[in-house]
């Protein structure tokens, strides 16, 4: 795969003001194992004398702030993201960004995560606002991770597109007032 981005992917884009992404999925292929997060958070749960036997990792993580492990289950989270974004894949779609349109990502992994596979696949020069789940109070599809990617560019929601990979993804667009393009 590459490692820059093609100068003429303006036209993709054209007519926004902004462009944000998603990151895993859309821009990278995060090396994460997953089912060991969730193994992790479910321990740390019951370390803790909650019961969270058969949750879901993002259900435990609706749960953390109710039950006070924010802070500890975002640490959990950060121990496998990072060493999974230091070791992801570029995906094909992150050899177009817009070069003349401010770009953002706005990603439901932590902010370090972003930020390490930006770094490692040279896409950091061509990002300038990245909000990761833990960069604002709430996570997507809470609209406000999007609306502040956005307000870092200097957008107005409805002149931006948000690009992304899941119904998360379309859910948090809708919800800021924000275009959706699936890749």
């Amino acid at each position: 795969m590459s490692d820059s981005v093609d100068p003429g992917a303006d036209g993709d884009y054209a007519g926004y003001e902004a462009v944000v992404f998603d990151l895993d999925g859309t821009l990278v292929d995060l090396a994460v194992d997953w089912a060991a997060a969730a193994s992790d958070a479910v321990a740390l749960f019951e370390q803790h004398g909650h019961d969270a036997a058969g949750a879901g990792l993002w259900d435990l993580l609706e749960r953390a702030d109710g039950a006070g492990l924010r802070p500890e289950l975002e640490a959990v989270l950060v121990d496998h993201e990072v060493p999974g974004a230091e070791a992801s894949e570029r995906l094909p779609h992150a050899d177009h960004l817009p070069l003349a349109v401010p770009t953002g990502v706005c990603s439901l992994n932590c902010e370090a995560a972003c930020r390490t596979a930006l770094d490692r696949h040279d896409l950091a020069p061509h990002v300038a606002s990245v909000v990761g789940r833990d960069s604002v109070a709430t996570y997507k599809p809470d609209p406000e991770p999007l609306v502040a990617t956005l307000r870092d560019l200097g957008a107005d929601p409805g002149a931006a597109l948000f690009v992304g990979d899941s119904e998360r993804d379309e859910v948090t667009a809708d919800r800021a007032g924000v275009d959706f393009r699936w890749v």
